[in-house]
Formats: C-alpha cells, structure tokens, sequence
C-alpha cells in the first residue's frame, strides 16, 4: 500500500513541477477540435502550440505552430475548407492574413501544418463549398470565427 501512494505523490510533483515550467516558458498547447462546417459537410481538429509568450508592450506569442487535418464529407463535388484568420504584430499594429487548407476527397482527411511568429489571435471557420483556389467571400465574411488562440 505504501509503494502505490508513493508513486502517486511523485506523479502529482512530476505533474506540477512540469506545469509550472511550462507557465514559466511562456508556452501554451492544446487540442482544438472538432469543428463542422454548416450542415456536418466538412470537419476539421488539430493541435495549436504557442510558445514564447511576450507580454511587455502588445501581448504575442513569438511562435504559434497549428498542425491538423480537414476533411471533405460530402460525396458531391463540394470541398472542406479550414480558414484561420491569423492576427500578428507589426510594429505596433495588429494587422491580419488568412490561411486555408481545402480537402476535395471525401472521407480521407487532407493533414495541414503552418506556423507563424509574433501572434496575437488564431481564429477558425470550417466551410463547405466548390472547389476553387481560395475560399470565397461568403466563407470568409459570413457566420461566426471560433477562437483557437488569444494571447493574455
């Protein structure tokens, strides 16, 4: 009896010792995920990591990596599509750029992976529609962004 107590006492300070380090880094990960597109026609999840955090004048991340998959689950000539709205620092501006990733094969996950330096906010929109070198204006504007990552 006194060996498993033992051992869940050294776990519980393993886990603690380990959390405060990473607070201590600056470093924040997880999972996010699943997210659907209107109608269940497209999913998407994944892990964001961001590291680095610096909070002296406008609160960001130096380097905030996102990996995951996104998948098409409409059997017609539909697409899935991931839209991240990525808010960085420049100079004292937050301006923001979008990144996609598009799958046009039903049920086999397309895998994604990007990352970016001086970030503020990661936000999400998982769309369903044509093929097309970019999504269009109705995912990008239309509907509600989920917050993956907002630097305190």
């Amino acid at each position: 009896m006194a060996i498993p107590r033992t051992l869940a006492a050294l776990t519980i300070a393993a886990t603690a010792t380990l959390a405060l380090t990473t607070q201590a880094a600056g470093a924040a990960s997880g999972a996010w995920g699943p997210y659907h597109a209107p109608g269940k026609a497209a999913k998407t999840s994944g892990t964001l990591t961001a590291t680095g955090e610096d909070h002296a004048d406008l609160p960001t991340a130096d380097v905030v990596r996102i990996a995951g998959k996104v998948e098409d689950r409409t059997r017609g000539t539909s697409c899935g599509w991931a839209v991240f709205r990525i808010t960085y620092r420049s100079g004292s501006n937050l301006p923001n750029k979008e990144r996609w990733a598009r799958d046009c094969s039903y049920g086999t996950p397309k895998p994604f992976s990007f990352k970016y330096r001086d970030v503020y906010q990661v936000e999400l929109k998982v769309c369903s529609e044509a093929k097309a070198a970019k999504p269009s204006l109705n995912c990008l504007y239309a509907g509600t962004w989920k917050t993956l990552y907002l630097s305190k």
